[in-house]
């Protein structure tokens, strides 16, 4: 650089001409300028600050990068009042770019840091006054200004707070971010304003965020798309001016209230448990919590300020209400699903298989139906039974649902149930739900079980859809008894065939559920009982339209009485085979869909016979 200057100095004592003469100072100037450059990129500043001065005193060089060489020069000689001048006078310099005064602001500001916030601020208002500046640049300023303050903790950092809010709230900033062409960059704005909010929430600087918070609701439109932004923003300022509430119960029950809008179960909890801290508080605080909750639906809220109430009946003081009615309130579902489609609808949807829970609750409604004043024992018998049978029955279905074995001492005391004279005194539903019980437990303890379905099934509570169940239950399970399954569903069978307009889907799955019992515990293939069940089945099937019987079940009879024949075949039985052939044939011409099978099946036997007789 030094060599090249000194050419640039001999050149001009030789030309004679003045465009020459223009030309080497020119490129003096910027050989000059390249050379600053250079020794700023060395450190060394001084040598910078010559250069800047030579190219403005002697060539009259007013080149835009001379302040930005000359303020760097400065900086790095720790002289920022000197920096800060040439950062100013940039402002009046209208040839200086967009992009070189941005930078220079930015590097001023990364080396002074928050002390000169404030600097920055005026120079970047006095140029958005003094020219056209672009809304990116707006942001790289704000950007420049509130990063590097992760956490928000600290002076310094409200001080660069304190002139974000400053900057971004002046007129000039908002118009330049108004336009709708610059929506990105109103977006872009908002996000770095809600950003440095939240580091200064988490900080617990409430002010200071909610001051940030307030100035970046100046960039959300007031239009329709932007209406939940909004909506966040205000919920946002509410919840921290909330927190600088004084701590009385006015202002807890506020909080309260502001967390059920917001769904927040945990929050609305929190405060419901620290309102008896408050010195002004009253247990009637609590009852309308409860009442608040529940008109939010947030049950569980309302579940914990009726429990925390419950808590005062024992200190003596004067209650808003009897405790009792606390009590029916906690308990009873109405007061919390509503009444009704739209009830039954919602407890189905909070409803679980908590079996062990449910258990535990029918035990303690037969307590109180029993530990009723004497003049309503005897009206509270039929209850007390029903409770100790629906405990039974959750005790017996948390062992399913659990996989785990009941032990004898809870077998023992779950089969204590008195059961005479029950049919009397329950309705035909209860009874069903004891028989079932009894049945599984009695099955486990002795052989007495199978009298209690033998009993149930001559009563008069007794219907086939009884029957079924009883069947399907029987024959499923590790505990299964395909005796009591076979009695339980012939029994069925029985009674839907007296009916005058039976249920042939109910039929078809008895069949189905006989035969199948039939083949895993028959002797052998030789079953008279299995064939009469088919044969049963067909008489079913004649006289009946077509469609009416269950075409997949017909079709699954017609297949098995046909493959039933293998075996005998194999084993030389031609007369048991031939029986299941004709069977199995019978079958598929009263079943729909099934003319290509029973050609096949004619046809085999036809071949079957054929070679019989020659044989």
């Amino acid at each position: 650089m030094n060599d090249a200057l000194e050419l640039c100095e001999r050149g001009l004592t030789v030309v004679k001409r003045a465009e020459e003469t223009l030309g080497l100072k020119e490129l003096r100037s910027k050989t000059r300028r390249f050379l600053a450059a250079s020794h700023l990129q060395r450190d060394k500043f001084e040598s910078v600050l010559k250069c800047v001065k030579v190219l403005r005193d002697s060539e009259k060089d007013e080149h835009p990068t001379l302040s930005v060489l000359a303020m760097k020069a400065w900086l790095g000689l720790g002289r920022y009042g000197e920096a800060e001048k040439e950062l100013r006078g940039m402002v009046l310099d209208k040839g200086i770019p967009e992009g070189v005064w941005v930078s220079a602001v930015e590097s001023y500001f990364q080396v002074v840091g928050a002390a000169s916030a404030a600097a920055v601020k005026g120079v970047f208002l006095g140029l958005v006054g003094r020219c056209h500046v672009s809304a990116d640049a707006a942001i790289r300023a704000v950007n420049k200004v509130i990063e590097d303050t992760a956490g928000g903790a600290g002076e310094e950092a409200r001080l660069r707070a304190k002139v974000v809010s400053d900057l971004v709230s002046d007129d000039r900033i908002l118009t330049l971010l108004s336009g709708d062409d610059a929506s990105k960059e109103r977006t872009a704005m908002h996000a770095l304003l809600w950003n440095c909010a939240e580091q200064h929430f988490r900080s617990k600087d409430l002010q200071t965020s909610v001051d940030i918070f307030e100035k970046s609701m100046l960039y959300v439109p007031y239009d329709i798309e932007s209406r939940n932004l909004r909506a966040k923003e205000f919920s946002a300022i509410w919840d921290f001016h909330s927190l600088s509430l004084e701590p009385n119960i006015a202002s807890a029950f506020l909080k309260f209230k502001i967390y059920l809008q917001k769904n927040k179960c945990d929050g609305a909890i929190t405060q419901v448990q620290a309102m008896p801290s408050c010195l002004d508080f009253t247990t009637e605080f609590l009852s309308l919590a409860a009442h608040e909750a529940i008109a939010c639906r947030c049950l569980p809220v309302a579940v914990a300020s009726l429990s925390l109430l419950l808590n005062f009946y024992s200190t003596g003081k004067q209650m808003p209400t009897t405790e009792v009615v606390v009590f029916r309130t906690l308990m009873v579902a109405e007061k919390y699903f509503g009444k009704g489609e739209v009830g039954r609808r919602e407890r189905n949807w909070f409803s679980e298989n908590q079996y062990a829970i449910c258990a535990e609750f029918f035990r303690l409604a037969s307590e109180f139906y029993g530990a009723s004043i004497d003049e309503e024992k005897e009206g509270n018998h039929v209850m007390i039974c029903k409770s100790l049978i629906m405990t039974v029955s959750a005790i017996i279905s948390d062992e399913k649902q659990r996989t785990n074995v009941l032990l004898e001492n809870e077998m023992l005391m779950s089969s204590s149930t008195e059961s005479d004279k029950l049919e009397a005194i329950i309705e035909p539903n209860f009874l069903f739900v004891y028989t079932g019980c009894a049945f599984d437990l009695h099955s486990r303890l002795d052989d007495a079980g199978s009298q209690h379905i033998k009993r149930f099934t001559n009563s008069k509570c007794c219907n086939p859809k009884h029957l079924l169940q009883i069947g399907i239950d029987a024959s499923q399970g590790p505990r299964s008894n395909h005796e009591v399954a076979i009695f339980a569903l012939s029994s069925c069978l029985s009674t839907l065939l007296a009916l005058p307009s039976p249920d042939y889907v109910s039929l078809a799955l008895i069949l189905r559920k006989l035969v199948s019992l039939r083949s895993i515990h028959g002797v052998d293939t030789n079953d008279d009982a299995t064939i009469e069940k088919y044969k049963q089945a067909y008489l079913i099937m004649v006289g009946l339209k077509e469609g009416e019987y269950p075409v997949e079940e017909a079709k699954w009879l017609a297949m098995t009485a046909w493959n039933r024949a293998a075996v005998p075949v194999r084993m030389g039985h031609m007369d048991e085979a031939k029986r299941w052939m004709s069977m199995g044939l019978d079958l598929a011409k009263k079943v729909p869909g099934m003319q290509t099978y029973r050609s096949c099946m004619e046809d085999f036997v036809a071949g079957f016979e054929k070679k019989l007789s020659g044989a």
